[in-house]
């Protein structure tokens, strides 16, 4: 309460923004809500300390406890994945993606990755990311008439132009990924394999996706969206010689001394993945997913690839005479979060686009099930064909409002500290 009487403004943003977040229908698919738990780490005494290196390989003295917390997020994080060797070091999932760049490749080489436009990630290598100035990019993409990612393309692509990396991981692609044949691919090109799993961490940790794991050579992510930690990144792998190449990538390569606060919360988040109410919450969000999906097809809503197999939903917006941007805003409006996105040859510009990404992590989190699923896919279609009506979206941000304060957000983390069934 401090700040209350030393930074009024600073107090002021940040109770406006927990108001934000109560009062508003989180569908963005890279945000989740973190845990009480998770929040006291991150505003610990551990923010004060400098501890340049690895735990017990410090540049600093008095680093006895951080190296303790340190420890402990390596080893739940091996556990919870069941790998080898981790580092926890990365600040954000596309330091991360650096940090392997940097690691197992030397500028001019060439890297496969997922088009933009189909999915792929900004931080895979992009005309504005630092990584195509220093890399040869090529890309892969997915079928025009199923949206569904194309392997014998990427294949023939892969052969012509024998990358040194391949790299798997999209940021809207709904359906499942196959890393076994990612990997043969890579194998007959003898390319490495890189996996950004960040959107469905917390899926492959719950069990209920496919671990990338036994097929790629390293593995990247984030560690909030699905997996529901801080705002950071790690990198896993199950080869040593791969894993001394990243460590020395990270430090001292992109990185000083790691946010230890950030470290201690991210063993916080790996430890509450580990317990069965995790599994729970995951199928949770995918079946809520599953009940968007049937409602806005009931609504008339066309989907990209027809649906979703994790809790990521694309629509494509242009069947309601509207853009992802104007879709986003008219959300916005009623008090749902979501962005716009680029759809498979999508024939916008990405700052104007054809779709809008949704995602149930945050949703499902809030304690949000299948009645309510139903209720906000009406809701999303309702505004979005109404295409600005007042009276819709009137009646549509009360709904909201009505349905926001059925699930308090922060009273409900206090109360039972995370989604239980």
């Amino acid at each position: 309460m401090s700040l209350l009487y030393n930074d009024l403004a600073i107090f002021n943003a940040i109770e406006k923004e927990r108001e934000r977040q109560h009062q508003t229908l989180e569908l963005l698919a890279s945000e989740n809500f973190v845990s009480q738990d998770v929040l006291e780490a991150m505003g610990s005494v551990m923010t004060n300390k400098y501890a340049e290196g690895y735990q017990g390989r410090r540049n600093y003295s008095g680093c006895e406890y951080v190296d303790v917390a340190e420890q402990l997020a390596i080893e739940r994080l091996t556990r919870l994945f069941d790998v080898n060797y981790a580092n926890v070091h990365p600040d954000s999932g596309a330091q991360a993606n650096l940090a392997v760049f940097y690691a197992l490749l030397q500028p001019g080489d060439k890297v496969l990755r997922m088009n933009l436009s189909h999915s792929g990630y900004l931080t895979h290598g992009s005309p504005t990311n630092i990584l195509e100035k220093w890399f040869e990019i090529a890309t892969y993409g997915v079928r025009e008439d199923t949206h569904l990612l194309d392997y014998d393309h990427l294949e023939a692509v892969a052969k012509w132009e024998k990358p040194k990396l391949i790299v798997a991981g999209t940021s809207a692609y709904p359906r499942k990924i196959d890393f076994a044949r990612f990997k043969e691919i890579a194998n007959k090109v003898g390319a490495k394999l890189m996996v950004d799993m960040s959107h469905i961490a917390g899926l492959v940790a719950a069990g209920l996706h496919l671990s990338p794991i036994p097929y790629a050579d390293v593995v990247t992510s984030t560690t909030h969206q699905t997996l529901r930690g801080p705002r950071g990144g790690i990198i896993l792998t199950d080869h040593e010689e791969m894993f001394k190449a990243v460590n020395k990538a990270v430090f001292p390569g992109i990185q000083g001394s790691p946010l230890m606060h950030m470290i201690a919360a991210k063993a916080v988040a790996f430890n509450e993945a580990a317990q069965l109410s995790f599994k729970r919450y995951v199928r949770q969000m995918i079946e809520n997913a599953e009940t968007l999906v049937e409602t806005l097809k009931q609504e008339g809503a066309v989907l990209v690839s027809g649906g979703t197999d994790t809790h990521v939903v694309l629509l494509d917006v242009r069947p309601w005479g509207l853009t992802g941007k104007a879709a986003e805003m008219l959300l916005e409006k009623v008090g749902i979060t979501v962005n716009k996105n680029t759809i498979p040859y999508d024939p916008e510009s990405p700052r104007v686009t054809s779709g809008v990404l949704f995602g149930t992590a945050a949703l499902t989190t809030r304690g949000m099930k299948k009645d309510e699923m139903v209720q906000i896919a009406e809701i999303i279609a309702a505004v979005l064909k109404s295409k600005g009506n007042p009276k819709v979206l009137e009646l549509a941000k009360e709904t909201i409002k009505s349905i926001c304060n059925s699930y308090p957000l922060f009273q409900h983390q206090q109360q039972q500290k995370l989604y239980v069934v």
